[in-house]
């Protein structure tokens, strides 16, 4: 099949790093350039409204990311499938398998959009959350509800060009959506005084105009994406690999939300200033992920080309290499958040004590950043492969331990509510040591082995 050069990239020739990174570049930017969402809310809401303001926009963090997490693993599972059959140069399969992700990730976005809707009030509640941010805190869900449907388009789009190697044509809608959303935000937010409402909106408007756009310019000029009526057709055996797949990342992703629900519960405990310190240090520690995920969703897509290619040696070259990149960004963050917290802090609210409270908590994070890379790359080549599994066990352990030590550490009267962080760092710990294990036991397992046949 004839493509056009600049939509796909052929992962399985060419020097690891070099195709890693020149993959991951764009992407990062992409995801950078998303949280950036989240924190224009973030400071906008806080420095113009104030902190209780951007308490209600944070306890409702933990909420949509288990919405988004219970659609969007299918995405996943769909670029997996893709990303194989892509290897394997079935281009009949590769065009079916963007067809039944489209539909499955239709349908379940609507469903959980609706059911949503009506339980946020409810849900609230039972995380306790203060009852000085809880309209505000309804209000804000409910528009992030509905905005769902869209959130899953560009996730959808940007998951099946990313498996055929193109992470460029994501970033330029996201770059474009995200100068949007800015300028909504200080319209609705600081023009008209809408509050959280107006960042909601905005939001939501930003996200529509990107997953509109990403799937508008796919099928203008992606050869994959020109589909035949036989295309187009539902498929059965490979819908059923997607949701084999999809399945366990989206419970995995939902157990993962749950266990930070419980998390914000316990912070919520300690009221309006804690929460308000938390979700900053939340802001921040999402863009601190963005490397670690770009270099892990890459890695997803290298492995699952050279899985279908059936060049496992270059999986195992390509997962060291990017350990030792990790490894590197790691050490470079540490001495940034423990000597600039406070100045980091205060690009987010004028509080002193919320400053202060933040600032410290970024020194306790931030001597875990390498576990958290580990989590990441090794997810990014087990996901490659298609270790359903590991997803499910991944999500059990940092459901256990968001809901077992934050309890434990804040019940320690020398602790107290330092145990929130202490409690983030032991997990990403715990779920990284757990992920290696994972990983040598398959390695030795699934790329030594003699199956013919991508799992």
């Amino acid at each position: 099949m004839k493509t056009q050069k600049s939509a796909v990239l052929n992962m399985t020739e060419g020097n690891p790093v070099s195709l890693i990174i020149k993959f991951s570049i764009p992407m990062l930017i992409g995801n950078l350039f998303q949280q950036v969402y989240n924190l224009v809310d973030s400071i906008i809401v806080g420095q113009f409204v104030g902190p209780q303001a951007l308490a209600a926009i944070g306890v409702t963090g933990s909420v949509t990311f288990l919405f988004f997490a219970i659609c969007n693993g299918f995405g996943s599972g769909g670029g997996i499938i893709t990303s194989q059959a892509f290897g394997r140069g079935d281009a009949a399969e590769v065009k079916s398998s963007i067809a039944n992700t489209g539909y499955i990730m239709f349908v379940f976005p609507l469903l959980v959009g609706v059911v949503a809707f009506f339980l946020a009030n409810p849900i609230l509640r039972i995380l306790s959350t203060p009852e000085d941010i809880m309209v505000d805190s309804v209000a804000y869900l409910k528009i992030m509800c509905v905005g769902l449907i869209f959130v899953s388009l560009y996730n959808y789009a940007s998951s099946m060009l990313r498996a055929l190697g193109d992470s460029k044509t994501p970033l330029y809608f996201l770059i474009f959506s995200c100068i949007l959303n800015t300028g909504l935000d200080i319209t609705f937010v600081y023009v008209f005084k809408m509050g959280v409402v107006g960042a909601g909106i905005a939001t939501v408007i930003s996200q529509l105009i990107a997953g509109v756009g990403c799937l508008i310019y796919a099928v203008a000029r992606n050869e994959y994406f020109h589909m035949r009526k036989i295309d187009l057709r539902f498929n059965v055996d490979i819908s059923k690999k997607i949701v084999r797949l999809g399945f366990p990342l989206s419970l995995q992703f939902s157990l993962i939300a749950i266990s930070c629900m419980a998390l914000q519960r316990v912070v919520n405990t300690f009221g309006s200033v804690a929460v308000a310190a938390f979700t900053a240090t939340s802001r921040i520690e999402q863009i601190i992920h963005q490397p670690y995920q770009t270099l892990g969703a890459a890695l997803a897509t290298y492995t699952g080309q050279n899985f279908g290619a059936r060049k496992n040696d270059r999986i195992i070259s390509g997962y060291r290499k990017s350990m030792m990149l990790m490894a590197i960004f790691s050490l470079i963050m540490l001495p940034i958040m423990q000597l600039w917290g406070e100045p980091i802090m205060g690009l987010f609210v004028k509080d002193k004590d919320v400053i202060l409270m933040g600032a410290k908590a970024l020194r306790i994070t931030s001597f875990f950043y390498i576990m958290l890379g580990v989590i990441y790359v090794v997810r990014g080549v087990l996901n490659g492969l298609g270790d359903a599994i590991f997803a499910l066990l991944n999500g059990v352990v940092e459901v256990f331990g968001r809901f077992i030590v934050p309890v434990a550490l804040t019940g320690i009267a020398t602790i107290g509510v330092w145990g929130i962080w202490w409690s983030v760092g032991i997990v990403w710990a715990i779920s990284g040591l757990t992920a290696w294990m994972r990983y040598i036991g398959y390695k030795n397992r699934v790329l030594f082995s003699k199956k013919e046949e991508p799992i």
